[in-house]
């Protein structure tokens, strides 16, 4: 049975239960209906039904409410905080996600809140229960070392995960919670400094050392996946003589390798694939609201027009769409690709006429990432422009990212019948994947000045970027509602491609900034939408070349400016400085902690 996949209603009720170790006074406690003893998990059995809940942390469907904010997936603050992506659907829906995005933040803001209670609140506190539950069981002589050391494996790399996420938001600024701490309540979020990286790395170092290089049940981590995590926390310090042996490591096993097709990454058919190192599993219509599913991004799908599904969130920048832009070589458009826009629909009915650029070349995987006017989307048909969108006055002219969504042959099999967030699919979550091993390898190699290696990683990404590309020349510029889903006969031409792709590869780079510009305009267009970028420009932002010459700050009010040439006035005034770069530790977790946690210092 697939290990994260059927998880059934008693492992929820698991989850939500608390495990209370007190001993005292213990004619005083009578536990309430309904609620498990904690004794029957002193066995394996029971521990392993402890692990399937804390695994069932990571996409918060214990309470799925929580899960916008703290959606693993990092849409807001990792994708619409930066030049990816805009919120989406209208200003007066999900108003906490106008702040992240216009780096306005406040400490009461529900978004950041959630992200603390579901990873520290909820993940961290789950993991350290289990490992008491583990150690007890051990002292008891009910398993043996190996099994506890395997269960602690497996544990400590989901406890360093639930930290991971609660430092790219919160920084340093975390209370780290052992399975020995007595009482949670009394621990500080004031850190020496590398206390937090040194935590994470060191339970990813017990992982990497005990679990093994495969696992007969996919949504186990290896030992491979812990170390990509820990080379990932490095990289976010720019440690790259700690990342390097990590990432050579996994390279050098010869067990991962990249998919023929960049799409391949991000389909349900190819799921749990030969690059794929952690994986987070989805399922639906296994339980009410399809809980076992990624609910964090399930507002993130087209609203409106011929799919009509929830809530138009999330949807890609004109300035992504610029990046993809490329020369007459097919390598792209470092300095000038934001200039003028590549063009769009951006006020254009979807009745009225409108003829996509197909002249000007773009890279391949930009209709792989964003959905755009008069190109095919998926199976769902042409994308109509303007009625299928929400509101592109406040989102933008592009639909939803388009990675995650699923194809419309595979509604209400593989995708959710229960609940209102009908976007919820079995489409898994590639957490950590072979190119992202490769394009951080590469950003090390251009940092040491290995200019030809740094180049040679680039080329094999770009390389593969280019075998395929969507197909079905669109001869209509007219689409009303009647053209759905792909007009009368001829209308596309699915012998063409979509769109004058054009994709190169480097023959020498001059210098290790020129790689260096290099590698990281590539992690930009691969892993473009995946709530990556606000993190990557944070982490580059401290190197001495900056990003391509700018500093973070400049990328991002650049960004803002340009953005008015397509939203009118949304991010008038926007400014973001050194205070932005993470987000403030939730009021509610001060007022319950009072005189022990502390509020970053750019927010006092």
């Amino acid at each position: 049975m697939n290990y994260m996949k059927k998880i059934a209603i008693a492992m929820v009720i698991t989850v939500l239960m608390t495990i209370s170790f007190s001993c005292s006074e213990d004619f005083l406690n009578k536990e309430p209906m309904g609620v498990t003893s904690e004794n029957v998990f002193y066995n394996a059995k029971g521990i392993d039904a402890l692990l399937t809940g804390t695994y069932s942390m990571i996409r918060g469907s214990a309470l799925w409410t929580v899960s916008w904010g703290a959606s693993i997936q990092n849409w807001s603050y990792g994708s619409a905080a930066s030049d990816d992506a805009y919120k989406g659907s209208e200003v007066t829906d999900q108003i906490p996600v106008n702040e992240i995005e216009r780096w306005e933040v406040t400490p009461t803001n529900n978004y950041p809140a959630d992200k603390w209670r579901l990873n520290i609140g909820m993940g961290v506190d789950r993991a350290n229960k289990t490992i008491k539950v583990i150690n007890k069981t051990l002292e008891d002589g009910t398993i043996t070392q190996e099994q506890a050391t395997k269960y602690l494996a497996e544990v400590r790399f989901l406890r360093a995960l639930f930290y991971f996420e609660a430092r790219l938001v919160f920084g340093d600024y975390v209370p780290l919670l052992v399975e020995t701490t007595e009482d949670p309540k009394t621990v500080s979020n004031v850190n020496a400094e590398g206390a937090v990286l040194k935590f994470i790395t060191d339970d990813l170092k017990f992982a990497a050392d005990n679990l093994p290089e495969s696992q007969a049940q996919v949504g186990r981590p290896t030992k491979y996946a812990a170390k990509a995590l820990a080379a990932r926390a490095y990289l976010q310090d720019l440690k790259y003589a700690e990342a390097k042996p990590l990432l050579d490591a996994i390279i050098g096993s010869g067990k991962y390798s990249l998919m023929d097709k960049f799409i391949q990454n991000f389909e349900i058919e190819t799921n749990n694939n030969k690059e794929s190192i952690f994986e987070i599993q989805a399922n639906v219509n296994d339980i009410n609201e399809s809980l076992n599913a990624e609910m964090g991004i399930g507002l993130n799908w087209p609203h409106g027009g011929d799919i009509g599904m929830c809530c138009g969130f999330h949807q890609p920048s004109q300035n992504l769409v610029n990046a993809y832009k490329v020369d007459d070589s097919g390598l792209p458009l470092f300095d000038s690709f934001n200039k003028t826009d590549f063009k769009n629909d951006a006020g254009i009915g979807s009745e009225a006429t409108f003829v996509p650029d197909d002249v000007n070349p773009v890279d391949p995987r930009l209709d792989f990432t964003v959905s755009r006017r008069g190109i095919p989307y998926k199976d769902w048909g042409v994308n109509r422009g303007a009625s299928w969108v929400r509101k592109q006055s406040d989102g933008g002219p592009y639909l939803p990212v388009a990675k995650p969504f699923f194809k419309k042959s595979q509604r209400y099999t593989l995708s959710t019948t229960t609940g209102w967030q009908t976007g919820i699919s079995a489409n898994n979550y590639r957490y950590i994947r072979y190119s992202h091993v490769l394009l951080w390898r590469a950003e090390i190699a251009a940092f040491e000045g290995d200019v030809a290696k740094a180049k040679d990683i680039v080329n094999m990404i770009r390389t593969r970027a280019g075998n395929d590309m969507v197909m079905g020349k669109v001869k209509k510029f007219e689409l009303p509602t009647s053209f759905y889903p792909w007009g009368a006969e001829g209308d596309v031409d699915f012998t063409q491609p979509a769109a004058n792709y054009k994709i190169g590869t480097y023959t020498a780079f001059a210098n290790k900034d020129e790689a260096m510009k290099a590698v990281q305009w590539e992690q930009r267009l691969e892993f473009a939408t995946e709530g990556m970028r606000f993190f990557d420009l944070r982490r580059w932002d401290k190197l001495p070349g900056k990003i391509g010459g700018k500093t973070m700050a400049q990328v991002l009010n650049d960004f803002a400016t340009g953005d008015l040439r397509v939203r009118s006035s949304f991010m008038q005034g926007a400014t973001f400085d050194e205070r932005d770069k993470y987000q403030p530790i939730p009021q509610g977790q001060l007022d319950l902690q009072p005189g022990v946690l502390e509020q970053r210092p750019e927010y006092k």
